[in-house]
C-alpha cells in the first residue's frame, strides 16, 4: 500500500506560467504596451479638442477667481506674443486631458506589462489596481486644482502692486503658454504624487515590503513630503505647503494600514526568530 505523506503544500517559488524572456522580448512587450496606450489616448485627445475652449476656461478659473478677488488689475486676461501660441496651448491642453481621460486604460497597460511576472493570485488584482491608479491620479490632479490652486494663485497675485517708492507698479501680464505649461505641469505632478498609496499597497501585496518596514520609513516620508510640498505648491507660504503635505502623510499611513492587512504577516515570524536566537545563545532548545 502506498503511503501518502501529508504536509504543508509547497509555496509557489515562481509564477506558474512564467516563461523566460530575453531583454529584446521584454523591450518588444514594452513597445506593444506603449503603442496600445497611445492608441487609447487618441480618442481622449479627440474629445478634448472638441471642447478645447471649455477646458481652457475650466483650467484658468482658479486664476480668474483670485484675480477678481484681489481687484486692481482690471479684467482677467491671458496674453500671447506669438501668433501660434493659442493653437499650441490648445493642443497641449488636449493632449494632457486626453491622457487623463484614458488614464484607466494606460494604467491597465502598465499593470499588464508586469503581469507575466506575478503569481496567479496577484494577477486577479491587476484590474482593481489599474482602476485605483487612475482614480488616485485624477484625484490628485483635482485636489491640486480645487484646493491648492485658488490659495496659491491668490498669494502669488498678492505680490503685485505699487512698490514702497510709489514710482513703480508690479502689474501681472500672464502669457498663455507660460500659464498652460505651469498649470498642466503642476496638475500632472499632483497626480503622480498621489499614486504613492497605490504603489506601496501593491509592493506590500507582492511581498516586497511589509507594514513594519513602511512604518519605520514613515519618519523619512514626512521629510520627503515636506520637500515635495515646498517644490510643488505654487505659493511659498506655510499654509499652502501644509495643505499639500497633509494629504501625502495621511495617504502614506493609510498605505501602512492596508499593508498590515494584505501584506506579509512578518510580526510573529520575526518574534519567533528572535526567541530562537536567544535560546540558541543560551544553549536551550525551544519546543516545536
Amino acid at each position: 500500500m502506498a503511503v501518502v505523506k501529508k504536509g504543508k503544500p509547497e509555496l509557489e517559488t515562481e509564477p506558474p506560467d512564467d516563461q523566460p524572456m530575453t531583454v529584446f522580448e521584454h523591450l518588444g512587450e514594452l513597445r506593444t504596451r506603449l503603442i496600445r496606450s497611445l492608441l487609447g489616448i487618441i480618442p481622449g485627445i479627440t474629445v478634448a479638442w472638441i471642447y478645447h475652449q471649455e477646458l481652457l476656461d475650466f483650467l484658468v478659473a482658479p486664476l480668474a477667481k483670485a484675480w477678481v478677488k484681489l481687484g486692481g488689475f482690471g479684467k482677467p486676461a491671458l496674453n500671447f506674443a506669438g501668433v501660434a501660441d493659442p493653437f499650441i496651448a490648445y493642443i497641449r491642453i488636449s493632449v494632457i486631458c486626453g491622457f487623463i481621460f484614458a488614464s484607466p486604460w494606460v494604467a491597465y497597460q502598465m499593470w499588464a506589462f508586469i503581469a507575466p511576472g506575478l503569481y496567479s493570485r496577484e494577477k486577479l488584482y491587476a484590474i482593481p489596481f489599474a482602476l485605483a491608479s487612475a482614480v488616485f491620479f485624477v484625484g490628485g490632479a483635482f485636489f491640486g486644482y480645487a484646493q491648492v490652486f485658488p490659495i496659491g494663485f491668490e498669494r502669488l497675485l498678492s505680490m503685485a502692486g505699487v512698490l514702497p517708492s510709489h514710482v513703480v507698479t508690479l502689474q501681472p501680464t500672464i502669457m498663455i503658454d507660460e500659464y498652460i505649461g505651469f498649470a498642466t505641469g503642476m496638475l500632472l505632478a499632483f497626480g503622480v504624487v498621489f499614486e504613492v498609496p497605490v504603489v506601496l499597497t501593491f509592493m506590500a501585496f507582492a511581498g516586497v515590503v511589509n507594514w513594519k518596514q513602511l512604518l519605520g520609513f514613515s519618519r523619512y516620508w514626512i521629510l520627503i513630503s515636506s520637500i515635495l510640498a515646498a517644490v510643488l505648491t505654487p505659493s511659498p507660504d506655510v499654509g499652502s505647503m501644509l495643505m499639500m503635505m497633509a494629504p501625502l502623510v495621511v495617504l502614506y499611513y493609510i498605505s501602512v494600514a492596508i499593508a498590515y492587512f494584505i501584506g506579509p504577516k512578518v510580526g510573529a515570524a520575526e518574534d519567533s526568530a528572535e526567541l530562537d536566537a536567544e535560546s540558541d545563545s543560551a544553549g536551550l532548545t525551544r519546543p516545536k
